[in-house]
């Protein structure tokens, strides 16, 4: 699997990118929020990246944050119905907080109003994603564009990481809560894992 790809940005649109790593030229789908903060290209960027092998191609898609990253593979993989490019259509329509306190709330138009996704797939969006999708802080702050404080952050990535990861919302909250929010992000996950 190809996590993480640093190179070189030769081309850059908004729904793909073309990335030099080490001479090797790779093409990498990517979602307008990943775009939006690209710089422009030639520059050194690094992309989290998740591969999808199909029985006719091998495509990467790339995300600028750890964030992203997240959300497309919560929707991938527990929304039956939703691919990657329904996944990349969620995240180009809606921001992370905006998509999860819709979630969260349950507001079928909001959801409903994403390209590529109906009312139909809002409702099996809801339905399958209430229990690992909640409101935090963060997410409040992600829809009102408010800072947050480093040490929220950091559980809240973990908290994204391990949902991702297929864990419940109150398992999940209950073992970052007793790994504490000391250390990097991924101590805080590697010991939330050894507590589920």
């Amino acid at each position: 699997m190809i996590a993480v790809l640093r190179g070189k940005l030769l081309e850059s649109m908004p729904t793909r990118v073309v990335l030099d790593v080490s001479g090797v030229g790779y093409e990498v789908l990517i979602p307008l929020s990943t775009f939006e903060k690209l710089p422009l290209p030639p520059a050194e960027v690094t992309l989290r990246t998740v591969l999808v092998v199909r029985e006719d191609a091998q495509l990467l898609y790339g995300f600028f944050s750890r964030e992203e990253k997240d959300l497309f593979l919560l929707l991938t993989n527990h929304v039956s119905g939703i691919g990657p490019k329904t996944a990349l259509a969620v995240l180009s329509g809606s921001s992370a907080g905006q998509f999860k306190s819709a979630v969260a709330t349950q507001d079928l138009a909001y959801l409903s109003r994403i390209k590529g996704v109906g009312k139909k797939t809002a409702e099996r969006i809801v339905v399958e994603l209430k229990d690992k999708v909640g409101i935090s802080e963060s997410w409040q702050a992600l829809a009102t564009n408010r800072p947050l404080p480093p040490e929220q952050q950091k559980i809240d990535d973990a908290l994204l990481a391990l949902l991702a990861l297929g864990y419940r919302q109150q398992d999940a909250l209950k073992a970052i809560t007793g790994a504490g929010a000391d250390g990097e992000l991924e101590d805080i996950v590697r010991e939330a894992l050894k507590r589920l």
